[in-house]
């Protein structure tokens, strides 16, 4: 499973409020890659509607989207959202991920 914090829910909800996407359909889509300082690197971006083979997690009102390969890497993670006076975006609590970099953007499994 995908856990999606309320502060993260919300922020999602907004983004698709704010290019028309019904919460009923749309979602946030995340993944992993090949790349970044510390071998994979998450990926997301804002979905129309789930694909054929994703699996699909609700929590607090919004929806992920997860290709079968990248859930692989992401069985467990919680996505949350920060705001403060150093950086603002989603950040991902990941119990598989080794070692990551400073950023918080790449990982190793």
């Amino acid at each position: 499973m995908i856990h999606v914090t309320e502060k993260a829910a919300t922020k999602i909800q907004e983004l698709l409020a704010r290019d028309g996407v019904t919460l009923e359909a749309g979602g946030l889509r995340v993944g992993v890659q090949g790349g970044g300082c510390s071998g994979l690197t998450y990926a997301m971006r804002l979905d129309t509607q789930a694909r054929e083979r994703d699996k699909v997690f609700e929590e607090n009102g919004a929806r992920i989207f997860v290709d079968p390969k990248s859930y692989l890497y992401l069985n467990d993670t919680t996505l949350d959202y920060q705001e403060d006076l150093m950086r603002q975006g989603f950040v991902f609590h990941n119990p598989a991920a080794a070692r990551s970099c400073g950023c918080g953007s790449s990982f190793t499994a």
